[in-house]
């Protein structure tokens, strides 16, 4: 299909993170109250880290209209060193911007660390993020500012947050001059066996929001948040010109027959018909074990991965293979905007006759 047609181009290779693509099988084991102990030791040391020098690649030179974005599949890794999962994440960054030419990354949910939620510990409550809204205060989000200022890449990052007596799960947008744009928090909390998110997180404060970096307007949502029509289109009506859920998703403990995959991809493809907008989705991949104190396995999540992108149509024009991958795609963003007023869609919408959606019944109070 010509560029004019859809306003989005796929890059033809998918790039593994490592010499070798990591199999889905790749599983590791946690026990909560160790991993907290060994996460809080070695975020101390983030923060005197050196940040490796990085030339400015040439495929990052200004691309015009053009955002090239890249999502970021994370496979398990050979251990659960909180260390080497940064590491991993920082790697697929450069990778992205060297071998794709990227100039927006996209990391999975809660990237830093397993996806923790599988169990209601409050140990965990310690991993939490703090004073990630003031620049240079917090080190990982420092030390993320730095990387993207180097490679002139837009970089959101997903983390547990803590405000003073407040929990949440949110996304920092750095722009590609270093530069913290703010925070998202997520939405919409889920509750399930494996998903116990609601025992960890508040309900997001910030509303729905757009952020303006400079390859582009970037709207984020994040995960569980993706399932709800109203976030994409809230995100497009405040002129998003892509949508982004990094997610952690994969098998249901309670019936290891369930497999949402096909649904979850179906559901944000029509967001992105719907709204005329781009959206990428950036998965984890591999089987995370939860312990319990005697080493002995509790519970286990199967991450099925097939991170994607969309076009403004809502086809899937590019997803990860099986284990860590990259995937990229060039958004032509003036295009984008032209083929949305065109269709109609935001002219012929009638605000005033969708009250109903502000009702958790669907009943209008007396």
């Amino acid at each position: 299909m010509k560029k004019e047609h859809i306003g989005l181009h796929c890059a033809a290779l998918i790039i593994p993170i490592s010499n070798t693509t990591m199999p889905s099988q790749l599983s590791y084991s946690y026990e909560p109250t160790q991993f907290t102990q060994t996460f809080v030791e070695q975020r101390k040391e983030l923060g005197a880290r050196a940040m490796p020098s990085f030339p400015r690649p040439i495929e990052s030179v200004d691309r015009g209209n053009l955002l090239k974005v890249a999502c970021v599949q994370l496979a398990t890794p050979g251990s659960s060193s909180p260390k080497q999962f940064i590491d991993r994440a920082e790697e697929a960054v450069v990778k992205a911007v060297y071998e794709h030419g990227a100039n927006l990354v996209l990391l999975p949910e809660l990237f830093q660390g397993p996806y923790f939620c599988q169990s209601q510990d409050a140990a965990l409550f310690a991993i939490a993020e703090s004073d990630i809204d003031v620049d240079g205060e917090n080190d990982l989000i420092a030390h993320f500012q730095k990387l993207a200022k180097q490679l002139q890449v837009v970089l959101p990052i997903s983390l547990f947050e803590r405000k003073n007596n407040a929990f949440y799960n949110s996304v920092v947008m750095i722009d590609a001059d270093g530069t913290n744009l703010g925070i998202y928090r997520k939405t919409h909390i889920p509750d399930g066996c494996g998903y116990q998110e609601k025992f960890y997180f508040s309900p997001g404060d910030t509303g729905f929001k757009v952020f303006h970096t400079k390859v582009g307007t970037v709207g984020v949502g994040i995960c569980w948040d993706q399932w709800f029509p109203e976030t994409a289109r809230s995100m497009a009506l405040l002129g998003a010109d892509i949508l982004l859920y990094p997610t952690a998703i994969g098998s249901e403990p309670q019936d290891p027959n369930l497999d949402s995959s096909d649904h979850w991809q179906r559901v944000q493809q029509g967001h992105a018909a719907a709204n005329v907008v781009p959206v990428v989705g950036a998965n984890r991949i591999g089987t995370e074990i939860l312990l319990d104190k005697d080493g002995k396995e509790k519970q286990r999540i199967a991450f099925y991965g097939r991170s994607f992108i969309t076009d403004v149509k809502g086809a899937i024009v590019t997803e990860a293979k099986n284990g860590a991958d990259i995937i990229s795609a060039e958004v032509d963003v003036i295009a984008n905007r032209s083929i949305r007023a065109a269709w109609g869609l935001f002219r012929d919408r009638r605000p005033g006759m969708y009250g109903i959606i502000k009702t958790k019944d669907g009943h209008q109070p007396m």
